[in-house]
């Protein structure tokens, strides 16, 4: 069976900024990506209560890279273990990971996986997930379905574009990107 995937706020970027934060589950894992800045807490809270999910009960809270807007809210979830692209942190443990050893990815569960992909940050963590409608990719790679084409935060364009074609051959059916809705990529996304 494939993982369920539930976009609980979609993001924006302006005057006021949000993260898009996702909702996964997998067996006996469930995920949050990306708990960042929203205009209320309850803006992550409300739909979690609704698909009748209790931070409790929340297992792994993903980072896609270290910036406030996607990590703010974090300890919402006191029971979670936390990823970033460096390590899996739960409590005081510190479990340090490795690229080298999983150059295709760290494994959450048989429908969740954590991929290396640097380009709006160093730090980047991209979430591919199996579904019933396809493979859906939680990426920072996008901060919308328009772009930008080139992010001005990004260290190194190449690097970008690397990870964005890298993403893009896994022939994702969804995009849910750092801060807009979810979209299904085609020939007019940013490569």
């Amino acid at each position: 069976m494939a993982a369920q995937l539930n976009v609980l706020t979609a993001g924006y970027v302006g005057e006021r900024v949000a993260s898009t934060v996702v909702l996964v589950r997998d067996g006996d894992v469930t995920a949050i990506v990306d708990p960042g800045m929203v205009a209320s807490r309850d803006r992550i809270l409300a739909p979690l209560a609704e698909l009748g999910v209790a931070p409790e009960a929340v297992t792994d809270v993903v980072f896609s890279h270290h910036h406030p807007d996607h990590t703010l809210n974090a300890a919402l979830f006191p029971e979670a273990r936390y990823h970033d692209f460096w390590a899996v942190y739960r409590d005081d443990v510190w479990t340090t990971r490795r690229l080298a050893e999983e150059p295709d990815g760290w494994a959450l569960s048989p429908s969740i996986k954590l991929l290396y992909t640097p380009g709006h940050s160093t730090e980047d963590l991209s979430t591919i997930v199996d579904t019933d409608d396809g493979l859906v990719v939680c990426t920072h790679a996008w901060w919308t379905s328009e772009g930008p084409a080139a992010d001005p935060y990004a260290p190194s364009e190449r690097v970008l574009a690397d990870s964005r074609a890298r993403l893009l051959g896994l022939a994702p059916a969804l995009i849910v990107p750092g801060h807009g809705e979810a979209f299904t990529p085609d020939e007019k996304t940013p490569r």
